[in-house]
């Protein structure tokens, strides 16, 4: 299962990801875009996705890692519970949350 340790190693890994402090917590930036940022709540990563769809498969295809919030209605992330992931799938999601949300100038490089 995953740590907060390694969100910040896979999240660095990503091509032009900076770490930086949103709302208070530990975040993570590709260019002025955040695709991720551990939350107030110890253990839980918010993820962006590219769309409600991603969000809502990843809700239903498993309940004990990935949640919402009413706050985050309408909003195309999700709740992960890093010790209910393993560190592959968290690379996997980070990876897709790059993909959604980091500039076209980093994904061309």
């Amino acid at each position: 299962m995953s740590t907060e340790a390694d969100v910040r190693e896979l999240a660095l890994s990503l091509p032009g990801v900076e770490e930086r402090t949103a709302y208070g917590t530990p975040a993570f930036y590709a260019g002025p875009r955040m695709l991720a940022r551990l939350v107030e709540e110890p253990g839980v990563l918010l993820v962006w996705r590219a769309d409600l769809g991603e969000r809502e498969a990843l809700l239903q295809e498993d309940p004990a890692a990935f949640t919402t919030t009413p706050h985050y209605d309408g909003h195309p992330s999700v709740l992960v519970r890093l010790d209910r992931v393993p560190a592959a799938r968290l690379a996997e999601l980070l990876r897709e949350a790059w993909d959604a949300r980091a500039p076209r100038r980093l994904r061309d490089r």
